[in-house]
């Protein structure tokens, strides 16, 4: 994989930006076409800022479809420096609050295959995970592509972490699900 898979689209529509964070209304990943649904920022204790993060969607995906078999992508940009072993345990944690634990065991694979993938962050890094039907679910840290995970199930699960009933943060996912 290169860089060029991930292509972003000049477009007539804004960007959003959100504190001094800015994100592309469009873009385009392997062949589709997706569109800012919303944006969010995570608090800590109320007071301190983790990272902002923005939700794209499929053309013709509804906010109460996303953890469907539908493309999405969850682009996170970080305030604060953090390791590598952090989001490994994090991504256990967050799936196993939103899945039953006959899924945990069946996505230990798929989950242990993202955890390697991980990278220390500093602030100003970006992550992107982008879910496409057929395709899996792509890692990429600061647009370079670490690698895709396989399977719907999977995807839904991850991305669960965020957007599902028991998600990280309940105003960042109001925030991410409410359309623009």
């Amino acid at each position: 994989m290169v860089f060029a898979a991930t292509m972003w689209c000049a477009s007539v529509a804004h960007a959003a930006r959100i504190e001094g964070v800015e994100f592309a209304p469009q873009l385009e990943w392997r062949g589709e076409q997706l569109r800012l649904n919303g944006t969010g920022l995570l608090r800590y204790k109320i007071l301190i800022k983790g990272y902002v993060a923005a939700l794209y969607l499929g053309e013709r995906v509804s906010p109460d479809r996303v953890l469907d078999d539908v493309p999405r992508r969850l682009e996170i940009e970080y305030f604060w420096s953090i390791p590598a072993d952090a989001f490994a345990r994090a991504t256990i944690e967050g799936i196993r609050r939103n899945v039953t634990p006959e899924a945990l065991e069946r996505l230990r694979g798929s989950i242990e295959q993202l955890n390697m993938l991980y990278e220390d962050v500093e602030p100003g890094d970006r992550y992107a995970i982008t879910y496409v039907p057929g395709i899996g679910t792509e890692l990429a840290y600061n647009g370079e592509p670490l690698g895709i995970v396989p399977g719907a199930e999977f995807s839904a699960a991850l991305f669960a972490i965020w957007l599902g009933d028991e998600a990280l943060d309940a105003p960042l996912r109001e925030q991410l699900l409410a359309a623009r």
